[in-house]
């Protein structure tokens, strides 16, 4: 949801609340909000906790994460998909602020690039596969 809504939100649910119920309405509309936030919180907290104990940049499936991901995902979501937090890359100029990487046991890896904090496009890199072996004389 965009920031603004949802102050805009908040402020109308006060103004409501006050015009219907008085003062109790307004402590009514404030202790939903607040509700609200702690419950993000708990869900940001939960996200890190998981992913604070897991390796940076590890994924179980870097196939499976790349079939997970959607265009406009959050930065939140993406972290509890991987149970793990990305790896940062640069790019050649030595910044690119929005691009983490994930990888898997095999190799096969996934970038993911982000743009105030939603996903923009991802991509898939798998190992180079080896090619056939030569015969012995």
């Amino acid at each position: 949801m965009n920031a603004k809504l949802g102050w805009a939100l908040a402020v109308a649910a006060v103004a409501l609340g006050y015009v219907q119920f008085g003062w109790r309405g307004v402590l009514l509309a404030v202790s939903g909000i607040v509700f609200w936030l702690l419950m993000q919180f708990t869900r940001a907290l939960r996200a890190m906790r998981a992913a604070g104990g897991a390796p940076v940049g590890r994924v179980a499936s870097a196939v499976m994460l790349h079939a997970g991901l959607k265009k406009g995902q959050r930065l939140m979501d993406v972290i509890q998909l991987t149970r793990s937090l990305g790896q940062k890359r640069a790019d050649e100029r030595g910044e690119a602020p929005e691009t983490y990487l994930w990888q898997d046991e095999s190799g096969a890896s996934v970038t993911v690039q982000l743009r105030h904090g939603r996903v923009t496009e991802w991509q898939l890199q798998r190992p180079a596969e080896p090619g056939p072996a030569a015969p012995t004389p």
